[in-house]
């Protein structure tokens, strides 16, 4: 499936860096972001996706519930783990889900809104590259790594650039 080889694609970029980032850069606050750190981008990507995945079998999504789980945003190795895991578990077929949220701070109340899993998939994808984007930006506060051009750019963006360079 093209979705789930473009998901990999940017897992095994985002990956690669992790593994590149000390334990040290991988927890700093860094000002550019707020004082968020680059673990906490990385966790709420892995959070994400893991919520689609926890509510595929009872076909409710909701990324609001999310546990924040302090481990993956400090351990940068859990979270290169969680990245693998998480795409092996891509391959399911796709179906109709409900997304469950409440975008309103002083409400409680939930609104639903019909979706799937492949458009979810999707919609994470999206999400991992706009936050791959920040975590440019922090890695450049912190680290002197090199990333590559195409890091935490869309692929619609990637190629445009190409067919402009021709």
């Amino acid at each position: 499936m093209q979705l789930q080889q473009a998901v990999n694609n940017v897992f095994v970029q985002l990956a690669d860096t992790l593994q590149q980032l000390s334990h040290e850069e991988y927890i700093k606050p860094c000002n550019t972001l707020f004082n968020n750190t680059i673990g906490q981008h990385v966790r709420h990507i892995i959070e994400l996706f893991q919520c689609l995945e926890n509510g595929y079998d009872s076909n409710m999504v909701n990324y609001e519930k999310r546990p924040r789980d302090i481990a993956i945003e400090t351990d940068k190795d859990l979270a290169a783990r969680l990245l693998q895991d998480i795409f092996k578990k891509l391959s399911r077929p796709n179906k109709e889900l409900v997304l469950e949220a409440c975008y309103d701070e002083h409400t409680t109340e939930s609104i639903t809104i019909t979706t799937n899993y492949y458009r979810e998939i999707a919609y994470n994808l999206e999400h991992t590259i706009h936050h791959m984007a920040l975590i440019r930006v922090g890695i450049t506060e912190v680290s002197g790594i090199q990333l590559s051009d195409d890091f935490g750019v869309a692929s619609s963006t990637v190629k445009y650039r190409k067919q402009c360079a021709q």
